[in-house]
């Protein structure tokens, strides 16, 4: 490719992250090297075997094996579904060790966008990751400073912030119509898992 582009895949639909992967796999088709790091997702996705095994592409995670939430954020209902997989924070406080992580995660994309290496960077999840206090506009800044003329930058997730929208060439939105979440189903392995 001559010029790289700014992809977003945000919004509350199903299908950011697999948008992403089918561009992964598809560029890793035309011959192209694909790093692929996932922000707050550890080694427990179906997709992750697969794209381990797939010439051309690195997968990086950069996650725990549980979820972290603001205070207020999970009913009382949701929290006692949790219960021990999910770590409840005050806003602009999250957990220190996941932040640690997160940092490195985000140099690892630094790393990644200026080396040269890659002709398309994928940083999943990379939007929630700023949602959750985990990444700032400081750390979004640096990631995109780092971004070669030539490589194609796709970001996902949920609550896309400013910074990343105005950065971006392209912004598709996920809408949720329906969702069978909403009527208790929880995500199913090789489907949302």
């Amino acid at each position: 490719m001559k010029k790289g582009y700014i992809q977003v895949y945000t919004g509350d639909g199903k299908g950011k992250t697999t948008a992403a992967v089918g561009l992964a796999v598809r560029a890793a088709g035309a011959g192209q090297k694909v790093c692929i790091i996932q922000f707050m997702k550890s080694l427990a996705y179906s997709e992750q075997k697969v794209l381990q095994t797939i010439p051309g592409i690195t997968l990086i995670t950069v996650g725990k094996p549980y979820f972290i939430a603001k205070e207020g954020m999970l009913t009382e209902e949701q929290l006692k579904t949790w219960g021990r997989d999910v770590v409840i924070y005050p806003a602009g406080h999250p957990p220190e060790e996941y932040k640690k992580m997160i940092d490195g995660g985000i140099q690892k994309a630094v790393d990644a966008l200026q080396s040269g290496r890659y002709g398309v960077v994928i940083l999943d999840e990379y939007n929630m990751a700023c949602w959750y206090d985990l990444a700032d506009d400081n750390d979004t800044e640096k990631i995109l400073h780092a971004r070669r003329p030539e490589t194609e930058l796709v970001i996902t997730g949920r609550n896309a912030p400013e910074k990343i929208l105005d950065a971006a060439d392209l912004i598709t939105e996920m809408k949720k119509i329906r969702h069978y979440f909403d009527q208790g189903v929880t995500g199913r392995k090789g489907i949302e898992d």
